[in-house]
């Protein structure tokens, strides 16, 4: 009986590897992400899809297109930190949001289901012409877009030159403390810098020359804020880090209190 166990144990092993594989083929390369694709187009009914934005990393021009695999920058912290959020906007609104995380691509009308679309990295989007087009549609059809996690100059000139293909006449603006998305549901009355993990190794909270946190954003003709720009600053993270004890409370409380505030807005104005 002893001489069958090392056979045993290598036909477990073969077990496990084929297993491993099969997964991995499955969904693109860990973290069970078949469960957040939907790959039938078809979404269950909810009031609220928790949705990020797929784009093509790297440069884009007319009809050229760039690398958008789940390696991208767009997919940076995923699924964990939308899963996170998503956990604590079931838990502190009454928000109906049963529906399982969502990634939304440019190519597809799904875009047009959803009030409320999250984009990371954006240093580093592109997009074709048609691109381009399909999210200034979605855009002037009453969406709104979050963009997180991007740091200092070089970083916004490169998330300016893709936004100026989706809304040429873009004009930023710096959020005042008093406007409409800071009482919407909380009232935020203090917004200061929302640290990456970096600030678990380092205690710094900037990345690269992005030393001032900047709350921003973009308005469409009737003055409804479009896009809300959390810039030097990473939100997803601090969701992603919010159970750790090394991460502090005060970052990942306003990070939650902030895109609550966000998405309450995009699906009332």
């Amino acid at each position: 009986m002893k001489t069958a166990r090392p056979f045993i144990a290598i036909a477990l092993l073969l077990t496990v590897y084929v297993g491993m594989v099969f997964a991995l083929q499955r969904g693109g390369g860990g973290f069970g992400r078949q469960e957040f694709l939907n790959p039938s187009g078809k979404d269950e009914p909810s009031e609220f899809y928790f949705s990020r934005l797929r784009y093509n990393s790297g440069p884009t021009s007319g009809g050229s297109f760039g690398y958008r695999g789940f390696r991208g920058g767009w997919s940076q912290d995923f699924p964990r930190a939308d899963n996170d959020c998503l956990v604590v906007i079931r838990r502190l609104t009454r928000i109906d949001a049963p529906a399982p995380l969502n990634v939304v691509d440019l190519d597809s009308d799904r875009i047009f289901n959803y009030p409320w679309i999250y984009a990371v990295g954006v240093n580093t989007w592109g997009f074709t012409d048609r691109q381009a087009q399909r999210l200034r549609d979605y855009l002037n059809r009453g969406g709104f877009l979050m963009v997180d996690h991007f740091h200092g100059e070089d970083d916004w000139a490169r998330f300016m030159s893709g936004m100026l293909m989706v809304m040429p006449e873009a004009t930023v603006e710096d959020l005042p403390d008093n406007d409409p998305i800071y009482r919407v549901l909380y009232t935020i009355t203090e917004k200061f810098q929302i640290p990456g993990e970096v600030y678990v190794n380092t205690g710094r909270t900037y990345e690269k020359d992005g030393y001032v946190p900047r709350w921003r954003a973009i308005r469409d003709g009737q003055g409804r804020i479009v896009v809300a720009i959390c810039a030097n600053m990473h939100l997803g993270d601090a969701w992603e880090w919010a159970n750790t004890g090394e991460y502090p409370e005060k970052f990942s409380g306003l990070a939650f209190r902030v895109v609550i505030n966000y998405i309450t807005y995009a699906m009332t104005h």
